[in-house]
């Protein structure tokens, strides 16, 4: 499963979000059915499908239980996960501790990411996008192994 997009949503005075009709069929859920919907990172919340959540504990279990971070992490990402439904009209409803920790108001974008959705606070999406969308060449150099961003400018080059 390859999920791609941003959609502009509006939370609904029931804390409902709906999820475009392409990506439920996309991730095998056209006619219903539940995601779980756990705390992201960058001040996000994330849906997986059962089969994206039980692919990401597999990889949690392939790290040592006894480090700090990982303990940390399981805990604080598990102890908030919630399996949530998706409605007759491909809406789920966001339980007001998880919108509150991702500071979700009325007008919200939901990210395809890969095998996972994202979704976040409007004004904290525009937020990182303008940090991060000058940055997006060294991003990238760096997420496909490259060399890591230096913070010192480059050397100049002289005149042949």
């Amino acid at each position: 499963m390859l999920l791609t997009g941003s959609f502009a949503r509006v939370i609904d005075e029931k804390q409902r979000v709906a999820i475009p009709k392409r990506l439920r069929e996309a991730m095998g859920l056209p006619d219903g059915g539940a995601l779980y919907l756990a705390p992201g990172t960058d001040q996000s919340l994330a849906l997986y499908t059962e089969e994206s959540f039980a692919d990401l504990a597999a990889r949690l279990e392939q790290v040592s239980p006894t480090r700090q971070d990982v303990r940390a992490f399981v805990r604080l990402f598990y102890a908030r996960a919630q399996r949530v439904e998706i409605d007759s009209q491909g809406r789920v409803r966001i339980p007001q501790e998880l919108a509150s920790l991702a500071q979700l108001e009325k007008e919200v974008l939901l990210l395809a990411v890969q095998d996972h959705l994202e979704l976040w606070s409007a004004e904290l999406w525009q937020r990182y996008l303008d940090e991060k969308q000058d940055h997006y060449d060294e991003i990238a150099e760096t997420a496909f192994g490259g060399a890591a961003p230096s913070k010192e400018p480059a050397p100049a080059r002289k005149p042949r």
